[in-house]
């Protein structure tokens, strides 16, 4: 039976979802940077030919007949030198307005100083930098050369007439606004991870809760119930020893008085789910050999083959609740017992403790059939098991009675399929001697 199957097809299903998110930007974004560049190629080539216009000769008919004109007006005897001067000053003006065409067309079509943002310079048939705009002055090298090659395929311009000819390159980069898009997937893709990852821990810390809840809710209501039939069973075993003579009955009675007492602790122990259980200094020793003392009593019932080990230190102190403290370790040991295959042979079980530092550590041994390394957080998770009845509760209470009664840690040490399994407790030792013969 495993619970958490469902919540693995949600990730599943929100990862597929963020994928697609994200090629579909990529693609978008890749497509957007497309086609901005081909207009930025297109404005560059308009400033090369702008610059090949310019550096042309412009009108050279007509420039010719304005010089015809001044040579004429000079030379021609019945004009007053002032009128001389007039119209040559007015000629000069009408080859300077040819002159300028060029930059006016710059300067209306082109916009430069407001509009053209491109980092792009003008090298000749020597790589000799000519011209150079949206770049400082301490980038002008070699190497800006090659690095705008890369980016973009230069722009090759011809300067001079039909005589003298000279060839130039245009290169350019990238501007700001298309360097901004390629990395704006990469943010879009952090801030949706980030923003799924929230929201999938919000999701999963409301359905924790609400689990909780119900867990706590069922626990106190069945610790209820338990309460008020044990209580009878024990009037009616105090009335059966009162009226017993013989001692082999007495003797049976007495153990089932243990286990109308065994199931008020159990009963006792469903009643503190939920509530901030009291913690006191104790020695840890006392606890673990009441929890082994009574599993090994019952292990020749549950299964005979299995051999039964010890090795646990008496002096370490732990600051801690009993009954809950038992219960965890009570699970994994039954756990253990439940891992090992009924014909399997030199079977074992065993509970380990020692004091290493400042920690108390607990190690619970099997030779069962082990846990696939992929399993060892996952066994953990309310709802996980490997056997085919039970409902998989038992280590996610062992954890949390480990991590958030008695702020330890709880984990597989070690696994191998077919070997057995190690769980590990680790918990703070304690240096308060208060409390320590306090051993329910």
């Amino acid at each position: 039976m495993n619970l958490s199957f469902r919540s693995y097809q949600v990730k599943y299903v929100l990862v597929f979802m963020l994928l697609l998110v994200v090629i579909g930007s990529f693609l978008y974004n890749h497509h957007l940077i497309n086609q901005i560049r081909e207009k930025e190629r297109s404005s560059v080539e308009l400033w090369a030919k702008a610059i090949e216009y310019q550096s042309s000769e412009l009108y050279p008919e007509t420039r010719r007949w304005i010089d015809i004109m001044r040579d004429e007006i000079m030379n021609e005897a019945m004009v007053s030198p002032a009128r001389k001067q007039r119209w040559s000053d007015i000629l000069d003006r009408a080859g300077s307005d040819l002159a300028n065409s060029a930059l006016d067309f710059v300067a209306s079509e082109l916009i430069i100083k407001d509009r053209f943002e491109i980092p792009s310079l003008v090298v000749d048939e020597n790589g000799q930098i000519l011209h150079a705009h949206n770049i400082r002055d301490s980038e002008l090298d070699s190497d800006l050369i090659r690095n705008l090659a890369m980016v973009n395929e230069p722009i090759q311009i011809v300067i001079g007439d039909e005589n003298i000819q000279q060839r130039q390159f245009v290169y350019y980069g990238e501007s700001g606004i298309v360097r901004a898009l390629r990395y704006y997937p990469y943010v879009q893709f952090g801030l949706l991870t980030l923003f799924l990852t929230i929201g999938y821990a919000s999701l999963s810390s409301i359905k924790r809760n609400e689990q909780s809840k119900l867990w706590v809710g069922m626990a106190k209501e069945s610790a209820h119930q338990l309460g008020t039939p044990l209580s009878s069973l024990l009037g009616w075993i105090a009335l059966l020893k009162d009226g017993i003579n013989d001692s082999n009955m007495l003797k049976i009675t007495h153990e089932l008085e243990k286990d109308v007492q065994r199931l008020q602790s159990i009963a006792e122990r469903f009643n503190k789910i939920g509530s901030s259980p009291e913690l006191k200094p104790q020695r840890l020793g006392p606890v673990l050999e009441s929890v082994t003392e009574y599993m090994e009593r019952r292990l020749p019932q549950i299964s005979s083959h299995i051999r039964f080990e010890k090795d646990i230190e008496t002096s370490s102190r732990v600051k801690m609740n009993s009954e809950l403290l038992s219960w965890a370790v009570e699970n994994l040991l039954k756990n253990a017992i439940d891992a090992i295959e009924p014909d399997k042979g030199d079977a074992s079980v065993g509970i380990r403790s020692r004091t290493e530092e400042d920690s108390v550590i607990i190690d619970v041994v099997d030779t069962g059939r082990g846990i696939e390394k992929k399993d060892f957080k996952e066994v953990f998770n309310p709802g996980f098991s490997t056997k085919k009845r039970g409902w998989g509760l038992g280590l996610s209470l062992t954890r949390r009675i480990v991590k958030d009664y008695h702020k330890g840690e709880i984990f597989v040490h070690k696994s191998t399929p077919g070997k057995g399994t190690t769980f590990r407790i680790i918990l703070p030792q304690s240096f308060n001697g208060e409390g320590i013969d306090q051993i329910v």
